[in-house]
């Protein structure tokens, strides 16, 4: 009980004046419901080809429009300040491809006997991946982070992940096959709206930095759109077969606690080194994730058909834990930013 110039708080109750409230009911967070919906959604239901045809699209029309508001809002002098970072750019690769597989690497090497040679090696694969990019700048900019510094930290850990993951395939797990074919849909998808809205940005970009919840509605819409097409696609592909109860414990243990690592690498390193909070937001959210979109196709490329579907398990189920606790995270930032 405590008791402050006549006002009192007893049980939970708060009492002013012979007044009581009822303490504020917790509130689930209309975007993390959306991910967890879009989960349920794609596991769920059976979607025939022509639908997941369309609801891909759909997906990467949403990514295209997210990357074309960003260029139209962000000004150019951010970022090619961002480019330039060289601390936070550097910071973000060493934790993607090199933190990220080393610590893959030894739970590899540690729980590879108790869960067969192919969920395993998706494991290790998964370490080796490059960042995400929507996700990973949708986050920042959810958590007021320095978006034009992910924007470019995002897309060269992709472009060097095209070329840098196959060779660590290659060299970790003995495979063959390599394929760079993802940059062309970093380009089309990624690059080239955000520099359209770059091209605009001097003439529509304060109308856009006056609208940060549109922007918002925008960025939290393309990532439940994302969720639900990799999660139904994934199924229609047999991801989850043969997939036992134990297998999924692990994975999500294993999983979890790489997650947990990495979060808390790239949160407090970059502060032990003097980092602003808004490119510690960076490297956190850019840092600590592996890119869906790059890591199916590049698997069926990289391994054999009758090991792919073992291999992408633990691509797909790390993706969807690292949406579903970035969400949190990047929400509880955005809410606890210091004000313009």
């Amino acid at each position: 009980m405590m008791e402050t110039g006549g006002m009192m708080e007893t049980g939970g109750m708060m009492e002013t004046g012979g007044m009581s409230r009822r303490p504020s009911k917790l509130k689930i967070d209309p975007f993390v419901a959306g991910i967890v919906s879009a989960m349920a959604l794609g596991l769920a239901l059976p979607v025939p080809a022509k639908g997941r045809e369309i609801l891909s699209t759909v997906a990467d029309l949403s990514v295209c429009l997210v990357f074309l508001v960003y260029g139209m809002r962000l000004r150019t002098s951010e970022v090619l300040a961002g480019l330039t970072n060289v601390k936070l750019q550097l910071s973000v690769l060493l934790a993607t491809y090199v933190a990220f597989p080393a610590f893959g690497f030894l739970m590899y090497k540690a729980a590879g006997p108790f869960w067969g040679h192919g969920f395993a090696t998706g494991f290790l694969y998964l370490s080796i991946l490059p960042s995400t990019i929507q996700s990973s700048v949708t986050f920042v900019s959810i958590a007021k982070g320095n978006v034009a510094a992910a924007v470019c930290s995002a897309t060269i850990s992709n472009i060097l992940g095209m070329f840098v993951t196959p060779l660590l395939v290659l060299l970790a797990l003995d495979v063959g096959g390599a394929s760079g074919g993802g940059l062309g849909s970093i380009v089309t998808k990624l690059l080239a709206p955000f520099i359209v809205g770059q091209l605009f940005q001097p003439f529509v970009g304060g109308w856009f930095r006056a609208r940060r919840s549109m922007v918002k509605k925008i960025d939290n819409s393309s990532i439940i759109l994302i969720v639900l097409s990799a999660v139904v696609n994934a199924t229609a592909e047999g991801a989850w077969a043969g997939v036992t109860v134990w297998t999924v414990l692990v994975l999500l243990a294993l999983s979890v606690a790489l997650l947990a690592t990495m979060l808390a690498l790239t949160w407090f390193v970059p502060g032990k080194i003097g980092m602003p909070r808004e490119d510690r937001i960076v490297v956190l959210m850019c840092g600590s994730k592996k890119s869906l979109a790059t890591g199916l196709p590049m698997a069926k490329a990289l391994f054999p058909a009758s090991t792919v579907g073992a291999v992408i398990v633990p691509v797909v189920l790390f993706h969807q834990i690292q949406i579903f606790v970035c969400a949190i995270i990047a929400a509880r930032l955005g809410q606890t930013a210091p004000d313009d």
